[in-house]
């Protein structure tokens, strides 16, 4: 026994420092200190979703230089969804509609995906108050208790949910609706843009005119411009409807493309700590790839 000893004892130790070493990769990956994460939506030209492609089909540009690529996953990666509502003035009419068009895409969360629901106005609400959950009953219940007020505070909601977000250990998406233009926040476009870069945070957002009469006469209503800048600067999609029976399948068709996209990674050449351009490009003619657009070079940052 005494002669198998120091065998046992070195197998044990090798296990324990592979185990060590293993912690630390992903530690490091979760950081971003090593890895660049891009998750990536590829659709053809009849905007179909294309689901069977390989590592050998994609390109990887970091400020104009091709990379190669140290990360290729397609399947569905664990989600931690904010789902964030307009509930002004404007949306009186057609709010239920929106909630129902919402909880298309909360029932079509995966059972290892997180969501919070939330509104905004004149003042912001989040349901469930003080956590995550994975619970979809849940959650569309909480679409019920989701309050009315009057002016739009669009980027101080997106704002809050960028904080809301940042603990959770999923990928961090928010899918924000709206009908209108940002009318009482403190923060902006800017700031936002830049919270969403830096705590690397996919936005979605789901805009609709609306007409309103207010003292007879009819004005109408449409999504802030800075939306659709800010969804594709994060790699998210922006989706303008002109029906409300478009609401449904929108919804649905955002939560199937979260659940279908790419995941690409590179190790970045310099870490420092500037703002780099990125871009995705694909071999076979006919299809398009959407993907963030930047990332911050930095030796620490926020995990995926």
């Amino acid at each position: 026994m005494k002669k198998t000893m120091p065998k046992y004892s070195a197998v044990v130790a090798a296990i324990a420092s592979l185990v060590i070493a293993s912690s630390a990769a992903q530690e490091k990956f979760k950081s971003g200190t090593l890895t660049v994460p891009l998750y990536v939506t590829v659709t053809d030209e009849e905007k179909r979703l294309v689901p069977d492609l390989e590592r050998a089909d994609f390109e990887v540009y970091d400020n104009g230089k091709l990379q190669p690529l140290t990360l290729f996953e397609n399947k569905s990666v664990a989600i931690a969804a904010v789902v964030m509502l307009d509930s002004s003035g404007s949306m009186t009419l057609i709010l239920d509609r929106v909630k129902e068009g919402a909880e298309q895409f909360l029932m079509r969360l995966l059972p290892e995906d997180t969501g919070r629901v939330g509104a905004f106005n004149d003042k912001i609400q989040f349901l469930p108050q003080d956590e995550f959950t994975s619970d979809r009953d849940v959650l569309i219940r909480s679409l019920k208790e989701l309050d009315f007020g009057y002016p739009t505070r669009l980027w101080d909601a997106v704002d809050e949910s960028i904080r809301r977000l940042e603990s959770v250990p999923q990928r961090k998406v928010i899918l924000v609706f709206t009908d209108g233009a940002d009318t009482a926040s403190r923060r902006d476009l800017d700031d936002v843009m830049q919270q969403a870069r830096l705590k690397e945070i996919m936005v979605y957002a789901i805009g609709i005119e609306t007409r309103i009469s207010p003292n007879g006469q009819t004005q109408r209503s449409s999504p802030d411009r800075g939306l659709k800048k800010l969804a594709e600067e994060t790699g998210g999609g922006f989706l303008l409807l002109k029906k409300e029976d478009e609401l449904g399948p929108t919804f649905t068709r955002v939560a199937q493309e979260l659940h279908s996209q790419y995941v690409l990674g590179f190790s970045p050449a310099t870490l420092d700590g500037k703002v780099h351009k990125l871009e995705v490009k694909l071999k076979k003619p006919g299809l398009n790839a959407r993907a963030r657009k930047t990332y911050v070079a930095a030796a620490t940052g926020s995990t995926h």
